[in-house]
């Protein structure tokens, strides 16, 4: 696969499409801080959930692959700007360590609005560990890191039962590359790593491997094959619940309990069902991006040129909107402060805190709005100042 110019352009597709799940993101995130479902229960949990409340977070499951995978895909397009392997190899490294500091910084805090904060090791940071990976595998054949991507994301449920004992040093270590976990363990930990490391190393790589045709004249038949295989392949491997997650579906009471049961796949650590059904979606946004241009697509572009902004930024912009909601309703603004840590070890301390579902909306819709000139104004001084920093940001 080659692609169709020595120095591919900034592809506005990508950035709609990567703007969009931004947006999408955003309510995710307005809905762990505003709703109870942040805290009180799962919201894919068929037992306990809302079909509203269940459809608002299966959406949102789009946001992380989506974001990881076009992390790749941009990784390559440097390269094809005219980037050298060392030149890319080394902007990889310091970015990745520059993200997962971030993360264990500003970020943290923007969940926590207190201190000490509980580090919560997230997408930026899977992003961070990812890209320090790909820094290294990026001196290899491109074909390769594709065909290395595509064998970690369609293989590594094969780990899900390797005996590790927990605590030992192999134990952290499996932690950080599979399982996820908190150091140290009991209620009182410091960090908690929901992302380990290693389905997302693969997500990048083939996002890398897969550059080339983000930028080929046939690459929306590809996404309009590649998404309908992958949704295909969600199904089939669903549908037998032999391999690729490890909670197999169970038939409920009802058409609309099985089929909730039935899209609760693994998130964390993404289970090849996860991804299969995500990145399916992906690929068809990709291609109607590629060939729809209107009001709403350069309203999501604007997010997607500055993404790493704009998570930061709408953060900050969230919690704070919740301290004011709780300050007008008069209820405890303490609620809303070290608000990660309660709701992982004392949720009982965030009871009578969320507001109903279409406060969420609101809420969402309101800090999309207000975050949109932001952005833009940011996206336009980045254009303005071509300083070697202004990349990291």
């Amino acid at each position: 696969m080659q692609p169709t110019s020595s120095r591919p352009p900034r592809l506005p597709y990508i950035d709609v499409l990567r703007g969009f799940v931004i947006v999408l993101m955003a309510l995710d995130h307005a809905r762990d801080m505003f709703h109870d479902s942040g805290y009180a229960y799962d919201p894919l949990d068929a037992s306990h959930t809302s079909i509203a409340v269940y459809l608002t977070r299966l959406a949102t499951h789009l946001c992380a692959p989506t974001f990881v995978l076009l992390a790749g895909v941009s990784s390559w397009l440097q390269r094809g700007r005219g980037k050298s392997t060392r030149d890319l190899s080394a902007f990889l490294l310091q970015r990745g360590v520059w993200m997962i500091v971030l993360e264990a910084t500003i970020v943290s805090f923007g969940w926590d609005f207190s201190m000490p904060y509980l580090i919560l090791f997230q997408v930026i940071w899977g992003i961070g560990v990812a890209m320090i990976v790909l820094s290294g595998l990026v001196w290899l054949p491109q074909p390769l890191v594709c065909g290395i991507g595509v064998a970690i994301v369609a293989g590594h449920n094969l780990l899900d039962h390797v005996p590790v004992a927990a605590g030992s040093r192999l134990g952290v270590f499996w932690s950080i590359v599979h399982v996820g976990g908190q150091w140290p363990a009991g209620k009182s930990p410091v960090l908690i790593m929901t992302y380990p490391v290693l389905a997302w190393t693969g997500v990048i790589a083939l996002g890398y491997g897969l550059g080339p045709v983000f930028v080929s004249a046939w690459r929306r038949r590809f996404f309009l094959i590649a998404g309908p295989v992958l949704l295909m392949s969600f199904v089939l491997l669903r549908w037998h619940n032999d391999y690729g997650d490890p909670n197999p579906w169970v038939a409920g009471p009802s058409l609309k309990v099985t089929l909730m049961h039935f899209f609760f796949v693994q998130k964390y650590p993404p289970s090849l069902m996860y991804l299969c059904l995500t990145l399916g979606f992906t690929f068809l946004l990709a291609a109607l991006f590629d060939s729809w241009q209107a009001r709403i697509t350069q309203f999501f572009r604007e997010f997607g040129r500055v993404p790493l902004f704009a998570y930061v930024l709408h953060l900050y912009l969230l919690h704070a909107a919740d301290v004011m909601a709780l300050f007008v309703t008069g209820r405890s603004v303490a609620a809303s402060l070290g608000q990660n840590r309660k709701s992982f070890f004392a949720p009982e301390q965030l009871a009578g805190s969320g507001f109903p579902l279409p406060v969420v909306y609101a809420v969402w819709l309101g800090i999309v709005l207000l975050l949109y000139p932001l952005c833009r104004y940011w996206s336009d001084m980045k254009a303005r100042n071509r300083s070697w920093w202004m990349s990291y940001l």
